[in-house]
C-alpha cells in the first residue's frame, strides 16, 4: 500500500470511528445495551465495506489505470448491494436492535464517503506524469519533444 492509500484509509477510518462511537452512545441512551450493540455492528460492517472498496479501488488503479473509471461507479453499485444483502440478513436479528444498525450503517457509510471525498480533494495526486530530467537530455538535439 502506498503513502498516499495509507492516509486515505486513515483520514477515512477515524472520522467513522469516531461517528460509529456517538451512534453507539446514542443508540445506548435511546435502546440500551442491545442498541449500543446494533450500532458497533453496522459500524464495523459500514467499514469493513468501504475499507475493501477503497482497496480494490486503488488495485484496480494501479493494475488497470483504464478501467479507474468505470471500476469506481460499478465498486459504489457492489458497496451499495452488499450493505442492502447484510441489512436484509440481519432484518429479524433478536441479537442487537436492527433500527440502530441501520441507522448506524448508513451514518457510517455518509461519513466515510464524505471524508473520502475530502482526502481526494487535499490529496496532491499528480495526474500527468513530468517528464525526467533524464528524458530530455537522452533526446537527440534536434528533435521536437
Amino acid at each position: 500500500m502506498q503513502s498516499n492509500d495509507a492516509r486515505t484509509l486513515l483520514q477515512c477510518a477515524v472520522p467513522t470511528a469516531l461517528a460509529g462511537v456517538v451512534a453507539a452512545v446514542v443508540s445506548g441512551v435511546l435502546a440500551g445495551g442491545k442498541g449500543a450493540l446494533g450500532s458497533a455492528v453496522g459500524t464495523l460492517v459500514a467499514g469493513g465495506v468501504m475499507a475493501l472498496g477503497l482497496y480494490v479501488l486503488q488495485r484496480t488503479a494501479r493494475s488497470f489505470p483504464h478501467l479507474f473509471q468505470a471500476m469506481g461507479l460499478v465498486l459504489y453499485v457492489v458497496q451499495f448491494l452488499i450493505s442492502a444483502v447484510v441489512l436484509a440478513l440481519f432484518r429479524d436479528t433478536t441479537a442487537f436492535n436492527t433500527r440502530a444498525f441501520a441507522f448506524s450503517l448508513l451514518a457510517a457509510v455518509i461519513v466515510w464517503t464524505a471524508a473520502q471525498t475530502r482526502a481526494h480533494l487535499k490529496a496532491k495526486i499528480l495526474y500527468v506524469d513530468p517528464e525526467s530530467g533524464d528524458a530530455k537530455k537522452s533526446a537527440p538535439a534536434g528533435s521536437a519533444t
